[in-house]
């Protein structure tokens, strides 16, 4: 069966928290049960990766170059807790998907498609490097943020990064994502990078990822060097959080844009 007929399936597995020693201390027991949670929360990346899983094994390389996805998480996912993605309204080219932890919390939920036409892609403004001088994270540290613009990110895709892989068995992988054959960059990476660029330009304490529409526009091979532009959009309190909206491109290094992502994360946690 060819990448172009299979249709997106539904599947289990085990979570699997990559980054334990994280920056970002919520990915530790101790700092995430600080907060009210039962330990260290799988990345918001990671549980994004799963919920695209169906997509990449499904459409092959056509997901690296074209696919879409709206994706929210709603509820925490737990190291080594095991979780099934259950995709519905699956076609050739679009599905929907919910993931739900095996005490039955729902988690997150995607929809994920290959759009017929592209939006416009990113394109690269040329932001000066990200420099030593962070803003707080704070309304008016993030408002000042806002202002004077993102300092640009540079990064390396290779199987030595975090998030080179999203399942503890690098086997579970598709193929075409492994890293240690070679393989291009998977959801939970990229999406990654949209966390730290945040963090290199917010000095964040503990924070969550929430929510990401992205565009795949070129498939990211191993070795590349990727760089990251960001702008922020929005910001707002809801029930004692802020959040912060940011709009990211990913690019190669002779500026083909990659990927396009709009990312929701809480910036700073209310308590």
């Amino acid at each position: 069966m060819t990448d172009a007929t299979r249709v997106p399936a539904s599947y289990r597995g085990e979570a699997f928290n990559q980054v334990p020693d994280s920056e970002n201390r919520i990915h530790s027991d101790e700092v995430a049960r600080q907060y009210g949670f039962e330990g260290a929360l799988v990345p918001g990346v990671t549980v994004s990766a799963y919920l695209t899983h169906p997509g990449a094994v499904a459409w092959g390389e056509r997901w690296l170059d074209r696919g879409h996805a709206h994706i929210t998480v709603k509820k925490p996912l737990y190291d080594r807790r095991g979780f099934s993605v259950t995709v519905g309204d699956a076609g050739a080219s679009a599905y929907r998907a919910d993931l739900a932890d095996d005490r039955g919390t729902a988690c997150a939920t995607a929809e994920v498609s290959l759009p017929g036409s592209l939006p416009a892609p990113p394109v690269r403004r040329g932001d000066p490097p990200v420099g030593d001088d962070k803003v707080p994270p704070t309304r008016e540290g993030l408002e000042a943020l806002r202002r004077r613009g993102m300092g640009a990110m540079r990064a390396i895709w290779a199987e030595s990064v975090p998030m080179a892989t999203y399942t503890r068995d690098p086997a579970a992988m598709p193929a075409l994502l492994r890293p240690s054959e070679g393989g291009f960059a998977n959801t939970a990476f990229l999406l990654g990078l949209t966390n730290w660029h945040v963090a290199a330009n917010v000095a964040l304490g503990p924070w969550l990822h929430l929510e990401t529409t992205s565009q795949h526009h070129a498939r990211v091979p191993a070795g590349s060097e990727l760089v990251v532009e960001g702008c922020v959009v929005d910001l707002f309190e809801r029930k004692g959080h802020e959040f912060v909206d940011v709009d990211v491109g990913i690019f190669l290094a002779d500026d083909t844009p990659a990927l396009s992502v709009r990312l929701r994360a809480i910036y700073r946690l209310r308590g």
